[in-house]
């Protein structure tokens, strides 16, 4: 028991580092665990980076390109870049032109599809277009209680609340519309219209927003005209800024 008691440590005695010594006070401070720590991190870190260095050295792409080797050049052992060439005000214009270009090109290329898909669909069922109405009109209550609009359609109950492509009884009982009208043939109808006209909904934000891209473009390019303009809106995420130009007689 007395050796556990000698072995606790909250009755052992903390050991400190020595201090230099009086007659060794001209060589500095004597240098501690810590210090050497902090050194010995800091010469493994260099190492490992030198080591890293050395190993992308040799493992180099001799045909490797980028444009930062034909962009800078040293100079007093400095890397620094070369001054790009003047670009003119009227070479920015016929930039500004042919991105305008190009974009309006996607923009009625994305229109000339949206109309194709529009045509082939009809919006027939669309969510969010205008559900249509039709009014039976009965002679009396009683009539209205029995009323049965599968029959009175003559049609299938499960075909009542489609408002297009609604056949007849007699049209399904033809070879031509046998087995037309499955649920699973249904379901899988339903599935591929309804991704057509996701894929409508999503042609249609592309190209609002490439008219868009395309009126700030020609903001732009209005604006490197040195005419006095007042700003009307600011630019937004969905618009381009609107401003009013000083009007100019034209000799």
């Amino acid at each position: 028991m007395s050796s556990f008691r000698k072995a606790l440590k909250s009755r052992q005695r903390n050991h400190h580092e020595r201090s230099q010594p009086a007659f060794r006070s001209h060589l500095g401070l004597l240098e501690k665990k810590k210090d050497y720590k902090l050194r010995a991190d800091d010469y493994n870190k260099k190492q490992n980076t030198l080591t890293a260095l050395k190993k992308k050295a040799l493992e180099k792409n001799p045909d490797e390109f980028y444009h930062n080797m034909i962009r800078s050049q040293m100079k007093d052992g400095v890397h620094t870049f070369k001054e790009e060439e003047p670009v003119t005000e009227e070479q920015k214009k016929m930039m500004r032109t042919q991105d305008i270009r190009y974009v309006e090109m996607k923009r009625v290329a994305e229109a000339r599809k949206i109309e194709r898909m529009k045509a082939n669909l009809h919006l027939l069922g669309a969510d969010g277009a205008q559900k249509n109405k039709q009014i039976f009109f009965v002679d009396s209550k009683k009539e209205v209680q029995s009323f049965n609009l599968a029959k009175h359609l003559n049609t299938l109950p499960k075909l009542v609340h489609r408002v297009y492509n609604r056949p007849t009884v007699d049209t399904l009982r033809t070879k031509h519309f046998h087995g037309a009208v499955q649920p699973a043939n249904l379901k899988a109808l339903s599935k591929k219209q309804s991704n057509e006209y996701k894929l409508l909904s999503q042609r249609i934000d592309r190209e609002k927003k490439l008219f868009v891209i395309s009126q700030k473009i020609q903001t732009r390019k209005d604006l490197q005209d040195k005419t006095k303009r007042v700003k009307v809106r600011k630019e937004t995420p969905h618009a381009a800024a609107i401003y009013k130009f000083e009007t100019k007689r034209k000799r």
